[in-house]
């Protein structure tokens, strides 16, 4: 379970491999509710983006009956076809050529809470159609921003519409990636265990480093307060958009030594001046380590 807006592992659970998400959902929420401390207020504010797997009627109302906001995909296909069959206009989705999204006029009475449902569709190679019905409880008030968009288009539908989808699309830049990353970037594969029990301590080792990749990125690229205005230099920006496999690969395998006194603690770090990443680190290094007097300097190393 990833908290996707700052990357961080909430829950990192291991499963048998026959358990699908239906069985696995609500045990990961029990955990999370601890991990987090999600008390009835919380959970108001917490939205739970789950795909197909987890969009079972008893799922989402009982993630519903908790108070969570819930934001999915209908579990069954037949059932997501029927509910296509009641939207009474399509729109064209810019995002994705060949894509139509619809509002389900059928009345979603099975639903612990109110909830809004819009069909997707997409044509298959042999010419028909793939649909899938996307069901959120959250308001147009409460979805445009999450997109990026001014809640003054409340009243144009078509942008809502559209806004619902766009946010479910942004699941699969989250964990899905991070998956990625992790296997490509730290090497999550390459340390299989054969005992089941010893497969939990590899994983969490996993997230451990996850989790420091997570945050010296955010350390690299977040303005200190200490930090004092100086003549332009250039920029750690970039690095805002790398994931796990470039920040191990060009940012972690930078060259460079340290300075010790003669007490052995350390009072400089030279970075080879010849890489090509190592300007934009200075700054932000200078004023992460400036409370334990640790110097920055580009070198040759």
């Amino acid at each position: 379970m990833l908290a996707s807006r700052y990357d961080e592992v909430v829950v990192d659970q291991l499963f048998s491999g026959n358990t699908q998400l239906t069985k696995a959902l609500q045990p990961l929420l029990e955990v999370a509710e601890q991990t987090l401390d999600l008390d009835e207020g919380k959970r108001q504010r917490t939205i739970v983006r789950i795909d197909a797997g987890g969009g079972s009627l008893g799922d989402v109302n009982w993630a519903l009956a908790q108070g969570y906001q819930v934001h999915g995909k209908d579990y069954s296909g037949r059932h997501a076809r029927s509910l296509a069959a009641s939207v009474v206009a399509w729109v064209d989705d810019p995002r994705v050529p060949g894509r139509q999204v619809g509002w389900v006029t059928e009345p979603a009475t099975a639903y612990v809470r109110e909830v809004r449902r819009i069909a997707v569709r997409c044509r298959k190679q042999n010419g028909q159609w793939a649909v899938g019905v996307l069901i959120s409880s959250l308001s147009a008030g409460e979805i445009l921003p999450l997109v990026g968009q001014s809640v003054s288009k409340g009243d144009e539908q078509e942008a809502v519409l559209l806004a619902y989808v766009a946010f479910y699309d942004q699941r699969g830049g989250g964990i899905e990636t991070s998956f990625k990353g992790d296997k490509q970037g730290l090497g999550l594969t390459k340390r299989n265990k054969k005992r089941f029990e010893a497969k939990p301590m590899a994983m969490l080792l996993g997230s451990l480093a996850h989790h420091v990749v997570v945050w010296a990125r955010q350390w690299l690229t977040t303005p200190q307060p200490t930090q004092a205005p100086q003549m332009p230099t250039p920029t750690s920006a970039p690095l805002q958009h790398y994931g796990m496999v470039r920040m191990v690969r060009d940012v972690f395998h930078i060259s460079g030594f340290l300075v010790m006194d003669a007490m052995g603690q350390m009072v400089q770090i030279v970075l080879n001046q010849a890489a090509p990443l190592a300007p934009l680190l200075v700054d932000p290094l200078c004023a992460l380590l400036a409370p334990a007097h640790v110097a920055i300097n580009l070198g040759q190393t």
